[in-house]
């Protein structure tokens, strides 16, 4: 599939299966995985380079082992992370189309090959191995894009179900066209078969209420039809040119204006602050009351994130050159 040049220190994750409505097979699982692991690895040696836990805790380690000092240094980052993307692009091969000729995003897991599987199962037991091969590796690529180190942003232009639906949730940004994508968890209402596991990407973007009844009953929806004060999916209006352009602005000012080592932190920082709760405490360093909705606990424990990071040279390049009224010159 031919796609928009990217900028520099920006790369596309792809997803290709068309005669197959872009569905999740263990090869198609297979290529995400090893995409995002070309995308982490280091050259430094060899080994991957992903955000650690989301746990308030780990914010107190963060720098004393090598897995975790480039987060923090400008010097290590550029060593340990030379030549690798610092934003990458979801995307699905366009062609991929409904009987009806819709676009499909993914129609999630190959039910075929799940089908196959099950068989397979049922005559030598040889299928179980498969299967939980096929949902071991979901798992894990959903776990990579949450972890790779930057802004991860999906390009969702058409029909998004069950798996399908999980994976584009799971980017950081999820970009949708108005007019033809959608979100759908169809496994309860049409296979008996319970979206578990997309839910939870589901839920999380889109809220607990919505959430349940697209895992409850099935229905699709439109990005156009999501209550306003859901943003965790910005709806793009105007078709494909209209996507393709805000697109392109998204990834040209993440990739091009902004410092990649902030945006890395900002990242870990930004997705675990926000699965505080009331009383959770800062990962036993301290102990808490609780005062309802966390937001308290959070903002202590976001604060002291701040002075780590205001400690790196990418933080004092971008003070010196605000009060110097100039350009920045980032580091990372």
């Amino acid at each position: 599939m031919k796609l928009p040049k990217l900028p520099p220190k920006a790369a596309y994750l792809t997803l290709s299966n068309p005669t197959r409505r872009n569905a999740l097979s263990l090869s198609v699982l297979r290529s995400l995985r090893n995409q995002l692991h070309s995308y982490t690895v280091s050259p430094a040696d060899g080994y991957p380079r992903l955000l650690p836990a989301f746990t308030p805790a780990t914010l107190y380690t963060l720098g004393e082992s090598r897995e975790t000092a480039w987060l923090i240094d400008a010097k290590k980052w550029r060593a340990e992370r030379a030549g690798l993307p610092d934003v990458l692009v979801l995307r699905s091969d366009s062609s991929g189309a409904a009987s009806s000729g819709e676009e499909v995003f993914s129609s999630g897991h190959d039910l075929r090959e799940l089908r196959q599987q099950q068989q397979q199962s049922s005559d030598d037991g040889t299928g179980d191995a498969a299967t939980r091969e096929t949902f071991q590796l979901c798992a894990e690529v959903m776990s990579l894009l949450r972890r790779f180190p930057g802004p991860v942003v999906s390009v969702v232009t058409g029909l998004a179900t069950a798996a399908g639906a999980q994976l584009a949730l799971s980017a950081d940004l999820p970009i949708a066209c108005a007019e033809r994508a959608a979100f759908q968890l169809p496994g309860m209402s049409a296979l008996g078969l319970p979206c578990t596991s997309p839910a939870t990407a589901v839920s999380r973007r889109l809220g607990l209420g919505l959430g349940y009844r697209m895992f409850a009953l099935g229905e699709p929806v439109r990005p156009a039809d999501l209550p306003p004060s859901l943003s965790s999916v910005e709806v793009v209006k105007g078709g494909r040119d209209a996507v393709e352009a805000r697109v392109a602005a998204v990834v040209e000012r993440l990739a091009v204006g902004m410092p990649a080592q902030p945006q890395a932190l900002g990242k870990w920082a930004f997705w675990t602050q926000a699965g505080f709760g009331g009383g959770a405490g800062l990962g036993g360093i301290r102990e808490y009351d609780g005062d309802g909705d966390g937001y308290l606990e959070a903002a202590e424990w976001a604060g002291r994130v701040m002075a780590l990071h205001a400690r790196s040279e990418d933080a004092r390049e971008g003070v010196r050159a605000f009060l110097e009224k100039r350009e920045p010159n980032w580091w990372t």
